[in-house]
């Protein structure tokens, strides 16, 4: 599969497989939680930047773009509430 179309769960999966590895532990050693902790880490990572970067865009924008970027800015928290809250109700 290739890598643009792996979940994130695939992901957190595969980084447990490889830190398991690493540390020569088997794969029976609480693969579901590391592989929980990777996942979080990983959307608290996408949340943070997509956050960033509408803050970027919001303060780099012309004065007359201004209120395009607030909306945006707003938009795009509020869909990260919503990712949240959905993200959430899957575990």
């Amino acid at each position: 599969m290739p890598e643009a179309h792996k979940s994130l769960r695939e992901r957190a999966d595969e980084v447990t497989q490889k830190v398991q590895e690493i540390l020569g532990v088997s794969a029976d050693s609480h693969p579901k939680e590391v592989a929980d902790a990777v996942e979080k880490a990983i959307i608290a990572a996408l949340l943070e930047e997509r956050e960033r970067c509408a803050t970027v865009a919001y303060e780099q924008c012309c004065e007359e773009d201004m209120d395009k970027a607030h909306k945006v800015a707003d938009e795009v928290r509020r869909l990260r509430t919503a990712l949240v809250a959905n993200l959430t109700s899957m575990r």
